[in-house]
């Protein structure tokens, strides 16, 4: 069966014993920031622990002799995009760099070398990507780049039109909100925000905000306010079944990490 253990629950000797066995570390990464008049402020927070925690839930199941060490999520993130927003706290891609390097140079003196970063941000993504490059760098870490975002969605769930464009605050959102902590969602302020992205779109015109050459965008160029994307076409059994495909492939994700053999071998 699966071992799993909140690293804050540990004691120092604990740890050490558990860094002996080679385990997977998994680092929740999110952000505070404006959702729209729908969502609260902590929406990628709380997407981003429920897929962890489904996926712990499945994981504990499995048959696999997998061992895997949660840490604290850190909440914060670099959230520019939406920074002229009231209520959106945001770090600068430095800050939040250093602060992953941070956390990744601790795990490191552990004792650990697999370590697996879950984002549920699409602003931290460019960050990410050069804090796990220092962290191979710098201290021979296995560093896992796992955005929920770029998971393939399941088929038939979303319109296309809307996975595409609803970049923020829509449909995909919205529908995990509604499953996970329904009583955070306004639904008296649900609507279809329509997405400078999407109008493009349907114009014919291929430059947007997303795609093989895209533009720098701020959250109100995409929308007034703040928003993109079809919220009214989210429903909680959407939520459901989103939150469960996202953490199908996060124990996936756990399981080849756990595997990988490394550091690499001659080639």
């Amino acid at each position: 069966m699966s071992q799993i253990a909140d690293w804050g629950n540990l004691t120092g000797p604990e740890l050490t014993r558990w860094s002996r066995q080679d385990p997977v570390v998994l680092l929740p990464i999110a952000a505070v920031e404006q959702h729209g008049p729908h969502l609260p402020l902590a929406t990628d927070i709380i997407i981003g622990t429920g897929i962890v925690q489904r996926a712990l839930d499945m994981l504990a199941a499995d048959t696999q002799p997998t061992r895997l060490l949660k840490m604290p999520c850190l909440a914060l993130g670099s959230s520019l995009e939406h920074s002229h927003f009231p209520g959106t706290v945001s770090l600068s891609a430095r800050q939040m760099t250093d602060q992953i390097r941070a956390v990744g140079a601790a795990i490191a003196r552990a004792g650990m070398r697999r370590l697996i970063v879950f984002n549920s941000h699409g602003g931290n993504k460019a960050v990410l990507d050069t804090a796990a490059l220092q962290l191979r760098a710098e201290h021979g870490l296995l560093v896992v780049k796992a955005n929920y975002f770029r998971f393939t969605p399941p088929e038939n769930q979303i319109a296309a039109e809307e996975l595409a464009h609803g970049l923020h605050g829509g449909a995909l959102e919205t529908a995990m909100m509604l499953h996970l902590q329904p009583e955070q969602v306004r639904r008296d302020a649900l609507a279809d925000f329509k997405s400078l992205g999407a109008t493009r779109a349907r114009a014919g015109l291929k430059l947007g905000p997303e795609g093989e050459a895209a533009f720098a965008w701020l959250a109100e160029d995409l929308h007034p306010q703040g928003v993109a994307g079809n919220a009214t076409a989210a429903d909680a059994d959407t939520g459901r079944r989103l939150v469960e495909h996202f953490a199908t492939r996060l124990v996936r994700i756990i399981g080849e990490t756990a595997t990988f053999d490394w550091p690499p071998g001659s080639y």
